[in-house]
């Protein structure tokens, strides 16, 4: 069942609260929803069998949240403020989080600067690309989404996030605007910080993301899993992903 809390700033985020046990929290990825992201492709279902309680929202921009059009809203800061506005009205001080691309970059974020909030973290379709300037295809990607005609389009990448957004349902200006909003990172020496053990998964084939091994390696407790021939939009359902979630999970800390 969807549920709602308002965020810091006024918004209306929606989330589900699903099952008994320790709670995880899901954090989709950019143009997806919690739905897309992780029930089509059995992640709840995986979740629940291995006795979590599944927490997932979707972000801001994205699903049956609210939809603003202005990109200072989908500051870094603001999207995260979603989540422990989720965890707070879930009664969760504490969990496991997992995100996938986008997602993966506010799940670090959660642990880097409310580190007593996150038990451990998963972070998948981010690898090293995350250490990359990488504006220019942020922008890029922001312009296809705004393009009137799909068909001026010249990027590959802002093709494929256009056609991504075209899906039914989607509201694609108010995904421009997230894209538009800003992010943050971190040097591995300030990853460095972060004690929580993580887990990064990435496709072999993913070529947005690169390696997932030199993030990985920036974390104190780091390590990574790369899904071959898998890319970015089909390794976030792979099977060998959810296993090695699954044993993350379950491996004493």
């Amino acid at each position: 069942m969807t549920e709602y809390v308002q965020a810091p700033d006024g918004l209306k985020i929606a989330f589900e609260d699903i099952g008994q046990g320790e709670p995880i929290v899901l954090v989709h990825g950019f143009g997806s929803d919690r739905l897309q992201n992780w029930r089509g492709p059995g992640w709840y279902d995986t979740l629940l069998a291995a006795g979590r309680r599944v927490i997932a929202l979707d972000i801001r921009g994205h699903g049956q949240s609210d939809k603003p059009y202005d990109p200072a809203l989908y500051a870094q800061e603001r999207r995260v403020s979603d989540v422990l506005a989720v965890m707070d009205a879930a009664g969760v001080a504490r969990a496991v989080v997992m995100g996938y691309s986008m997602g993966g970059y506010m799940t670090i974020h959660l642990a880097k600067e409310f580190g007593s909030r996150v038990e451990r973290l998963i972070v998948g379709g981010v690898g090293e690309t995350y250490f990359h300037d990488r504006q220019n295809t942020l922008s890029g990607v922001a312009d296809a989404l705004e393009a009137e005609d799909p068909a001026t389009i010249v990027d590959p990448v802002g093709l494929m996030f256009r056609r991504f957004a075209d899906q039914k349902g989607k509201d694609r200006m108010a995904l421009a605007a997230c894209m538009r909003g800003t992010r943050i990172t971190w040097p591995p020496s300030q990853l460095a910080e972060i004690s929580q053990k993580a887990l990064v998964v990435c496709g072999g084939a993913d070529t947005l993301t690169g390696r997932p091994g030199p993030l990985a390696a920036a974390f104190r407790r780091g390590r990574s899993i790369t899904i071959e021939r898998r890319d970015h939009m089909t390794a976030v359902g792979d099977k060998l992903y959810k296993q090695a979630v699954v044993e993350f999970l379950q491996e004493q800390d």
